[in-house]
This record gives structure tokens, C-alpha cells and sequence, in this order.
């Protein structure tokens, strides 16, 4: 009973598994689409079952169908079942004797062992198909073959779910452990297999072309050499130091971004996908000069970073607040005024607020994160109490430092970075022609 419990379960995730997959965006995979594996464990039976649980040999051939999808054929044998015996106590002359009973019918018991062949096809759902640590649900069906009468037949078709992790050491190996609950035969039996072995794909190494040339070594490929990744500080053995999707040699030799930096102007876009997708300068923050940087287009706003006419109207604020407190001090109200007067002149418009914290090399993500949202939320409840705007106009979320506009100094942070952002959508062509200036700053009381 348990075994069928444990089955719903693994076919109710997958379920919700196949619903986010298939609103994902693919990605092509830059591994080998075929491998092989092989594996040993044990299948396990229902306790009223003819044979006892067996250890069983596994044997898997798999094509990686897209991201997160695998189809995987799978042969099985277990090559000795011994046949089951139950107890069965009875009291003689005031004794205890215990008597072994076969639970195979009559006309079968006696057998003594069997083996029994299977094969299987399932689809394999995977999460984190390009991760070390590669967790993944299964469904599918197929049969099993017994060489003498189980249940009162020898071929039983099966619906199989479960699921198992791949743990890639590179490209080319990886080690596996699955789990297989299996409905099985006319009595719908509730079987299980449990197996671990290792996985090869073939063609994931491809040998390199060697060429004679002669100049300094390059280890990674990457156009520049190893000498001069060393003055860099790059690694001469990733031809990607920053992971941002453009090689080091690239970064240095044709775009002149930061290798060892995966957003050299901070727009909250990596270099790669500036160049090779959106067709942004990855040295310019703001490459359409609209106002609004090309990060936040292309992340939150759904703009088009390269046409300056569609950026949102925004207000950069540098409020400063108490030592973990939320509080918005008097003298940032005239400039939240003015704010609040672009959102009464357009009653369709809307604000997004953001808060947004420097770093240090104590600086707490999850504390940081939380605080900046709590400021956010008191710029939105001024606006909302002394502006006079509906709180259903208005949005706050709270960034911590993971958006910064300009590095920041592991001991002193960065004042730069510690702002508070309002975009408005809907603003009316007047305020986007011409934005209102803010006040000054009084300076603080002492």
C-alpha cells in the first residue's frame, strides 16, 4: 500500500514538472545527445507476490530530446528469484511449529527460483539539466517476462514512475541512482526497482585538431595567451573567466569590457547577451540614452533598449535613511512631492519603487534584501498618505545589492549604489519631454 502511495506522489510532481516545462524557454544543448548506462540494485515485490525481492542487473540507452526532457530505454534481468514461502505457526502436542507455505498456487508452487527479464521506456523529467547535481522525475511503461507462471501468467505489462539524480563529473561520465515504482499484471501489483551505476555519453569528448604553429601558448583557446591572462588575472584554462558569454579574448580584444566582470557598464545585463542578443553597448548603461538602463528595459520593463522613446519616466533618489530603519525623514518630502504631482496629472499611470543597497564584505544578502524592501514600501506609503495616490497605482520591491550602478569598495561600500529608484509608466508627454526637476537637499541637522 505504501509502495502505491509513493507512486502517486512521483507522478503528481512530474505532472507539475511537465506544466513548467513547458513554458520554459529551451536552450540548445552543448552536450552529447546519446549515453549509456549501466547499473546493479535490486527489484522488490509485494509481499504476496510468487518470487521474494532479488537483486537485478539495469542496462539504459538515453536521448536528450531538449532541455529538460530525456527519452531512456531501459533493459532489466534478474537472473534468480527464489520463490516466496510464507510462515505459516500451528500448535502440536503444545508446540510451536512453524511451516514453510509457498504463496504460488497449488499447481505451480514447487518451482524454487525463476528470473525474470524487463524492458521500459521513460521520459525523464529534468530541473537543473546543466548542473553537477542533476535531479530528475520519470514516467513510463513497459513489461516484464518471468520464465515460469507468476501471478498466473509470465508476461506482465507495467506503468512505471519514480525518479534518481545524475551527478555529471564532466561532459562524458557521470555516476546515477534511480528509483522505479511499477503497477504490474491483472492485480495490478505494486513492485519497485531500486539500481545505481554510472552513465557514458559517447561523442561528449571530442578530440582537439592539433596544428603546429609557433607563437605562446594558449591553454583554453580563447585569443589571448596564457602570459597575458596571467597580467589579467584571468584563468588561461577558461576561455570564460567571468561567465558572461564572451571569451576572455573577445572582452579584451574586441569589445574592450572587463573579463573578470560579467556586466562591465552595471545595466543588469551580462556582456554576452548585450552583444550577441540585444545588440546593446556593453560599455554604455543607458545604450539608447531614453533615461532608463538596458537591464531594466529588457528585465522588468519590456522595452526596447536601442529606441530611447519608450523608456519609462524615472526618478533616482538618494534617500538617506537611520541605521536599519525605514523611516523617510522630512527633508526628502519636496522631492517626493513632486513625484507625487507627475502621478496626479496622469491618473493612468503607474510607479514601480525600488530600493537598492551598497555592499561590503559583511554585508548580509537576505538582511539587506528585506531592508531595501521595507524602504521601498515607505516611499509607497508617502506617496499613498500625503500624495494622495491609490495604493493600487503603485508597486515596492526591495533589490538588496544585487542591482549596483558602480562597483562597490569591500570595506566603505558604495553611496552610489544606495538609492531609491520610481519608474512611472503612463507619464504624460509633458513630464516625459521635460521631467521635473527635484529640490535640493537641505543639509541634516546635526
Amino acid at each position: 500500500m505504501r509502495k502505491m502511495t509513493a507512486l502517486k506522489f512521483w507522478v503528481a510532481l512530474l505532472a507539475a514538472g511537465l506544466v513548467g516545462g513547458a513554458t520554459a524557454q529551451e536552450e540548445k544543448s552543448i552536450v552529447a545527445e546519446w549515453y549509456a548506462s549501466g547499473g546493479l540494485g535490486m527489484i522488490q515485490f509485494e509481499g504476496d507476490e510468487e518470487v521474494e525481492d532479488g537483486f537485478v542487473l539495469t542496462g539504459r540507452l538515453g536521448y536528450e530530446w531538449n532541455e529538460w526532457w530525456t527519452l531512456e530505454g531501459m533493459a532489466y534481468l534478474a537472473p534468480k528469484l527464489d520463490e516466496n514461502f510464507g510462515g505459516q505457526t500451528t500448535i502440536e502436542n503444545g508446540a510451536v511449529v512453524k511451516r514453510q507455505v509457498s504463496q504460488a498456487p497449488p499447481e505451480r508452487a514447487g518451482f524454487g527460483d525463476t528470473f525474470a527479464f524487463g524492458m521500459v521506456l521513460d521520459g525523464l523529467f529534468h530541473f537543473t539539466r546543466w548542473e553537477r547535481l542533476d535531479p530528475y522525475l520519470s514516467l513510463g511503461g513497459g513489461f516484464t517476462w518471468y520464465g515460469e507462471d507468476i501471478n498466473g501468467e509470465a508476461f506482465d505489462p507495467s506503468l512505471r514512475g519514480g525518479g534518481g539524480v545524475m551527478y555529471h563529473f564532466n561532459d562524458e561520465w557521470a555516476a546515477r541512482a534511480d528509483f522505479r515504482a511499477f503497477i504490474a499484471g491483472n492485480n495490478t501489483e505494486a513492485n519497485a526497482i531500486i539500481d545505481a551505476g554510472v552513465a557514458w555519453y559517447w561523442g561528449a569528448r571530442v578530440p582537439p585538431d592539433y596544428v603546429a604553429v609557433g607563437g605562446p601558448e594558449d591553454s583554453d583557446g580563447d585569443g589571448l595567451s596564457d602570459a597575458r591572462e596571467n597580467q589579467l588575472g584571468t584563468d588561461p584554462y577558461d576561455p570564460d573567466t567571468d561567465g558572461d558569454g564572451l571569451t576572455d579574448g573577445e572582452e579584451v580584444n574586441q569589445y574592450n569590457t572587463d573579463p573578470l566582470n560579467p556586466d562591465t557598464d552595471f545595466d543588469g545585463l551580462k556582456d554576452g547577451p548585450e552583444v550577441k542578443r540585444h545588440g546593446t553597448d556593453p560599455l554604455l548603461r543607458d545604450t539608447d540614452g531614453g533615461g532608463v538602463a538596458d537591464g531594466h528595459e529588457v528585465i522588468e520593463d519590456n522595452t526596447d533598449p536601442l529606441d530611447p522613446s519608450d523608456d519609462l519616466l524615472l526618478f533616482e533618489l538618494n534617500i538617506q535613511f537611520d541605521y536599519d530603519k525605514a523611516v523617510v525623514k522630512e527633508r526628502y518630502f519636496g522631492q517626493l512631492d513632486v513625484i507625487a504631482k507627475v502621478l496626479q496629472r496622469s491618473p493612468t499611470a503607474v510607479a514601480r519603487i525600488e530600493g537598492h543597497a551598497d555592499r561590503t564584505r559583511k554585508s548580509d544578502a537576505e538582511y539587506n534584501q528585506r531592508l531595501s524592501k521595507r524602504r521601498a514600501n515607505a516611499v509607497l506609503d508617502y506617496l499613498a498618505k500625503h500624495g494622495g495616490i491609490d495604493r493600487g497605482r503603485l508597486e515596492a520591491h526591495g533589490y538588496g545589492f544585487s542591482r549596483p550602478k558602480a562597483p562597490n569598495d569591500p570595506k566603505h561600500g558604495n553611496p552610489v549604489n544606495r538609492r531609491v529608484e520610481i519608474y512611472i509608466r503612463g507619464a504624460s508627454e509633458e513630464d516625459r519631454a521635460a521631467p521635473a526637476a527635484l529640490p535640493e537637499i537641505a543639509p541634516e541637522n546635526k
